[in-house]
């Protein structure tokens, strides 16, 4: 039985596994609701759960109010070494310390796959595990330890400082890196989200930064654990409770992030020897759970969010030329996520891809989608919706999302509802809210002149 069950993990963690899909119904026309069940544990931590028995797997996602937003302005990167180490050591009860070898052959032997994330709102890690078995207990009894205990090895800290001061070092050389950290400085100027890692920053980092920084993020009535698999309520809940008891309550409440401010329409030139100029456009412009949301994802499949399909591509690549692709997109955050165009091309062709991009944006602003691309459109991300739940993970990233970002609970079940109500006045009045010409931020890394 252990074999077959191995199999089966091996094979759900290469995406071959579809019985997700019968599950949930899903169909190229229409799906059942996925149940998701939420409560709050004694010790305040947020608990959301998907019961499926498709495969012997259970999926687990803590995530934690300790993204780069709240680095200290003169460490950042500590929000992003502090996760990495939280399994380079745990202390256990009587004092002494688990290896972070110990640790990563305890995972192994009991087959168990963990990964640990950090974006700019927050902080992660998550583990799949066998289910019913005593090796999926071993590891989620390590994950509860390495979340609430980690020993953060001063030696194992300076080699991943070391580590993360060449890659900034090496980043700091590309012209896409280069173009991304000078788009955040810009359309961030005085907000945490336009704060990048620096080798001076990185270097001033102390193991005493990890462990006080542990001690105000890493708390179970700022957490939210998310469950996905083979196992029922009961058991969800004995998970969460074994995750949540031993992790700290905070007392106080964490510091008020500043308002993002209004950016102010300009271009940032920045020389650099490639042969392509990167090119970034944009502006802060849409919160999670904005109710423009679904209005902005249609028009954005629409203008460059849709592939060759979209206005865009059509204008820039496919009449004139002038790059390979070009593409838009909305990134919601706990505050206002940007809005971005992005492209490369020739240097000598750069301000004629920028002419064509701003006139193709300007058009879309003013006149909008027509009816015919508004049914494409919404037909592709109704159609597709289906294709975002087709197995364990990406549930658990949806149902992650949800909780964290305090959405509705049927998020999911009115997904395509929403969608297909947009009409072509709900695409321009929230483009018209959202993307102020006179705000918008353009970076170069590579213009010619």
């Amino acid at each position: 039985m252990k074999k077959i069950a191995e199999k089966f993990l091996a094979l759900a963690l290469r995406g071959k596994l579809v019985g997700i899909l019968f599950f949930l119904g899903v169909s190229t026309t229409a799906w059942a609701a996925i149940p998701i069940q939420q409560w709050t544990t004694q010790n305040g931590t947020k608990v959301l759960f998907v019961e499926t028995h498709a495969i012997p797997v259970i999926d687990i996602n803590v995530n934690f109010d300790a993204g780069s937003r709240r680095d200290p302005a003169a460490k950042s990167g500590l929000a992003g070494l502090t996760n990495a180490s939280l399994d380079k050591g745990i202390r256990d009860a009587g004092g002494a310390i688990i290896s972070e070898a110990k640790i990563l052959d305890t995972f192994a032997d009991v087959g168990a796959v963990r990964s640990n994330s950090v974006d700019m709102d927050k902080a992660g890690y998550s583990l799949r595990v066998l289910s019913g078995q005593e090796q999926s207990d071993r590891a989620i009894g390590l994950l509860s330890d390495l979340l609430a205990k980690p020993s953060f090895p001063a030696e194992l800290l300076n080699r991943d400082k070391a580590r993360l001061v060449a890659s900034i070092r090496e980043e700091e050389t590309r012209p896409e890196s280069i173009a991304a950290r000078a788009f955040k400085k810009n359309i961030y100027p005085s907000h945490p989200y336009g704060v990048s890692a620096t080798p001076e920053t990185v270097n001033s980092i102390s193991r005493d930064d990890l462990v006080s920084f542990h001690q105000n993020h890493y708390v179970a009535n700022r957490a939210v654990i998310t469950i996905v698999g083979d196992t029922d309520l009961n058991g969800a809940k004995k998970i969460a409770n074994r995750i949540s008891e031993k992790l700290a309550v905070a007392k106080n409440d964490l510091p008020v992030m500043p308002e993002v401010k209004t950016t102010v329409a300009k271009t940032d030139s920045i020389p650099h020897p490639a042969t392509q100029a990167h090119i970034l456009m944009g502006m802060p412009s849409v919160k999670r759970g904005d109710p423009d949301f679904f209005a902005l994802t249609v028009g954005n499949y629409i203008l460059g969010g849709g592939g060759f399909s979209s206005r865009l591509m059509q204008e820039v690549r496919e009449k004139r030329g002038l790059t390979y692709g070009v593409y838009s997109s909305f990134s919601p955050m706990i505050q206002k996520g940007p809005f971005l165009i992005g492209l490369q091309t020739e240097k000598k062709q750069a301000d004629a891809a920028l002419k064509v991009v701003n006139s193709t944006l300007d058009n879309f602003l003013k006149n909008g989608p027509t009816q015919a691309e508004l049914k494409a459109a919404k037909d592709h991300l109704v159609n597709s919706f289906a294709m975002k739940m087709d197995n364990n993970r990406k549930i658990l990233d949806l149902v992650s999302m949800i909780g964290y970002y305090r959405l509705p609970i049927d998020y999911l079940d009115t997904w395509t509802d929403k969608v297909k109500k947009v009409t072509i006045k709900d695409v321009q009045k929230a483009f018209h809210q959202k993307v102020i010409e006179n705000e918008l931020v353009t970076v170069v890394v590579g213009n010619q002149k």
